[in-house]
């Protein structure tokens, strides 16, 4: 169990906040009270005087503007610290995306295309070997995403049979693109710097119908400028603003 012993007070409501966002078991105690027994990992502030120093639990320092990690650093000592972390991506025009560190899911995403990257690179943010493993089934979306990962190492996986069946109240199409991220992170890929793909004519006819659509039917943009699309040169928003100022 995580237990917060701080007498900071801006610390002591960040850290419960964000535990309680991550759905962690944890406590809080004062810096001169005794530790419940199943503590494990302490939380507390770099200037906190804590009368149980010498008692055998993990013990985490940090800040209120530091907190996210601060507590995964609390969360790595209760999964033993030693697990890599490896983000899953299921790409598609909102991809879901899972972190885990060892066999753990940490966190989980559903966010559109644009903001897949960026997501990404927050999540391994000071994880110095961290992997990323993206699913190969959309292969514009996929290539796009793939690209975008400069200086990151990253494997392609043949992410067949990862999206699982949803039962009733299980979620929607969200659940199932965060669920398929978790096991496109499990499996083994072949390690990649760029991908490259040529749409295919029904890819490029794809996109200048989803043009036309977004567009309420005032236009429709160019075979080249969808190819562009496609090939994740242009933002669809970008080509029907080319298209249209052309």
């Amino acid at each position: 169990m995580i237990v917060v012993v701080t007498d900071d007070f801006a610390l002591y409501h960040a850290a419960v906040a964000e535990l309680r966002e991550r759905g962690a078991t944890f406590t809080t105690r004062e810096p001169n009270a005794d530790l419940p027994e199943r503590a494990a990992v302490v939380i507390s502030a770099p200037h906190d005087e804590l009368s149980f120093r010498d008692e055998p639990v993990d013990h985490v320092t940090t800040t209120a503007d530091a907190v996210r990690d601060g507590v995964e650093e609390a969360l790595g000592g209760l999964r033993g610290g030693d697990g890599r972390t490896v983000v899953g991506v299921d790409p598609g025009e909102q991809p879901g995306i899972a972190v885990l560190s060892g066999d753990t899911v940490v966190a989980a995403y559903h966010v559109p295309l644009a903001d897949a990257v960026d997501t990404v690179l927050a999540a391994i943010d000071d994880e110095p070997d961290a992997l990323v493993r993206v699913g190969d089934g959309d292969r514009l979306r996929s290539a796009r995403i793939v690209n975008e990962l400069e200086d990151v190492p990253v494997e392609l996986v043949d992410e067949s049979g990862t999206t699982p069946t949803l039962g009733r109240g299980a979620g929607g199409k969200g659940m199932a693109d965060v669920l398929a991220a978790v096991n496109i992170a499990r499996m083994e890929g072949e390690p990649v710097e760029t991908r490259t793909v040529e749409p295919t004519a029904g890819e490029i006819q794809r996109i200048k119908n989803e043009s036309r659509d977004r567009s309420a039917g005032d236009l429709t943009v160019s075979e080249e400028l969808a190819r562009e699309v496609a090939r994740g040169e242009l933002t669809m928003a970008e080509a029907i603003a080319e298209q249209r100022d052309g």
